[in-house]
């Protein structure tokens, strides 16, 4: 569920989806994986790099973080890894796309690409964590919100981040908002969802090692499953 995102955006088109001040440029992700640094906003304005994959402040090392690249919206006010971030630590993930694998039988599983029919770049909740060392190193990083899928997502897998849109990603990171608000943020996106288009890829993208333009290539059987 969501173990692979990618932001292949221009510098100029994330600035004028999010209202950043400045972007610098970057190198496009194709296949962006869990306990690499992802983009994300944190404070109106401002974009920044975290590690995907939550650090809880609490947590004896870094290591955990690679079972904590994806949280659940149902439970997460409750776990003790994500309850304190979701309500005073919340972000946006930004991306261009993200990945679903679809169960294939015996014959493994179909990863399908999802992406906004125009292409440009969306957000994802997410929540942020800072953990310090006992050596004294700081990591900072976060998790995705997930939630049950939705059309179309629903006809690959059966969970899906948690999309936002412009002015919910706004409320969603303000510090003031409740989190009987918040809660509410969470349940009402899934006309978002709607507006995503899906075809699957090659198996590239299975190995995170792969990180160019192959992992987002459609299959010739992709032909068949677009909507």
């Amino acid at each position: 569920m969501c173990g692979r995102t990618a932001l292949t955006a221009k510098p100029e088109d994330l600035r004028d989806a999010f209202g950043l001040s400045d972007v610098p440029d970057f190198a496009p992700r194709y296949n962006l994986a869990p306990s690499q640094p992802t983009a994300v906003v944190r404070i109106p304005g401002k974009l920044e790099w975290l590690q995907w994959g939550l650090v809880p402040f609490w947590a004896e090392d870094r290591k955990i973080a690679h079972k904590l690249a994806l949280a659940r919206s149902e439970t997460a006010f409750a776990t003790p890894a994500f309850r304190e971030a979701i309500r005073r630590r919340r972000c946006l993930v930004i991306v261009t796309s993200f990945f679903e694998w679809q169960r294939a039988g015996r014959t493994g599983a179909v990863p399908f690409l999802f992406e906004r029919s125009d292409r440009k770049p969306f957000a994802l909740a997410g929540v942020w964590e800072r953990w310090i060392s006992k050596d004294g190193e700081v990591v900072e990083s976060c998790a995705i919100l997930t939630q049950k899928a939705a059309w179309p997502i629903d006809a690959v897998h059966d969970r899906m981040p948690v999309l936002m849109d412009r002015e919910a990603g706004a409320r969603w990171i303000d510090a003031s908002t409740r989190e009987d608000e918040a809660r509410a943020l969470l349940a009402g996106n899934l006309p978002e969802a709607r507006d995503l288009r899906a075809f699957a890829v090659g198996l590239a993208v299975n190995d995170p090692r792969n990180d160019g333009p192959e992992c987002h290539v459609p299959t010739p059987p992709a032909q068949a499953v677009l909507f």
